[in-house]
């Protein structure tokens, strides 16, 4: 090559580096940012393949008038103190709240027993009379009544949920190849080389569920899952009039370990939900009458209480659609003026 096409070739180098460096900038625009963030994805549920058994089960519980034992969830732990590379924890510590979200597709009655930190600290400035709770139409503090404490206030729970995540087995099975191809002459173009591998781990989960006022274990699961990864990769290599190219190009992805974890609890889940609701098994989810996500108040992303109703247009189903309340994807959300 010669050297004004060194020159050449240096200078739109420089130039796309300068074009690419422009894109931040160095004194914040009028919306008081550097930046704008990349990325519309909208936020969307986040079901496993247990998630519709569990809304399934909550239309039986509705449809036969089927009464849910008040859960609760206690500790669910990483038990198998496993670490990533970087220090942090390889598995998740928030099988607790996955529980919890799995319990509320359910249709189950839940009351709270995992961070009870605020209603105690309530109760205790209400005990020493530091809370007021002030009466409609109240207009100052004159109006403002201490908020008072009643014997059996609090619900009890019938059943609670313990366990923990107890195996993270690695590699259980890997294999793949690498193939790669060439000349042994330097003059004759073309070689390159092929990669595929795959490889297998699992996790396991042990589940409880202790009846609250005898501390009798009425039933236990224990399930593991396997997780797989995989890696393609492809490249070539190249002498071309004294210049050397090296393209390759590849893929991979691996199962999300953690909504692993999840579709573990939620199985649990609708083994725990089904005993109690005294149901036969899936086949109550074949009855043409069922339609889980139709008014209901449960769905992919948990369930509520209807505080008004409106569940015509703000149920389990409509909480799942991606584009709901979105700015740019729901057509009837517009700035409000402030």
């Amino acid at each position: 090559m010669s050297r004004s096409a060194l020159i050449r070739t240096g200078a739109v180098a420089t130039a796309a580096a300068l074009l690419l460096a422009g894109c931040v900038s160095p004194v914040a625009g009028p919306s008081g940012q550097y930046a704008t963030p990349i990325g519309n994805a909208p936020v969307t549920a986040n079901p496993t393949p247990y998630s519709a058994a569990l809304y399934c089960l909550a239309d039986y519980a509705r449809r036969y008038n089927l009464p849910s034992p008040r859960m609760a969830v206690g500790r669910i732990s990483d038990y198998t103190g496993t670490v990533s590379s970087d220090g942090g924890r390889q598995i998740t510590g928030g099988a607790s709240l996955m529980a919890n979200s799995a319990l509320a597709k359910a249709g189950a009655r839940i009351v709270e027993r995992y961070d009870t930190s605020v209603s105690e600290l309530e109760l205790r400035y209400a005990n020493n009379k530091l809370i007021g709770d002030n009466t409609p139409g109240a207009q100052g503090p004159e109006d403002t009544q201490f908020r008072r404490i009643l014997a059996g206030q609090v619900p009890g729970s019938d059943f609670y949920i313990v366990g923990g995540i107890t195996e993270v087995n690695y590699n259980i099975r890997s294999g793949g190849f690498d193939a790669a191809m060439g000349e042994t002459d330097s003059d004759t173009p073309g070689s390159g080389i092929a990669t595929y591998r795959t490889y297998v781990m699992n996790i396991a989960i042990d589940l409880r569920l202790v009846q609250t006022t005898t501390l009798e274990v009425v039933d236990v699961v224990s399930y593991q899952k396997q997780i797989i990864g995989r890696e393609i990769s492809a490249g070539v290599f190249d002498f071309l009039n004294g210049n050397v190219f090296d393209i390759s190009a590849g893929s991979g992805g691996m199962e999300p370990t953690q909504l692993a974890v999840r579709a573990l609890v939620e199985r649990a889940t609708v083994e725990f939900m089904a005993n109690l609701y005294g149901a036969p098994g899936p086949e109550i989810c074949l009855d043409a009458a069922n339609d889980p996500l139709g008014d209901s108040a449960v769905g992919p992303t948990g369930g509520f209480y209807p505080a008004y109703p409106t569940t015509e247009t703000n149920n389990g189903q409509t909480r799942a659609d991606p584009s709901r309340w979105h700015d740019r994807r729901d057509g009837d959300v517009r700035p409000s003026r402030y």
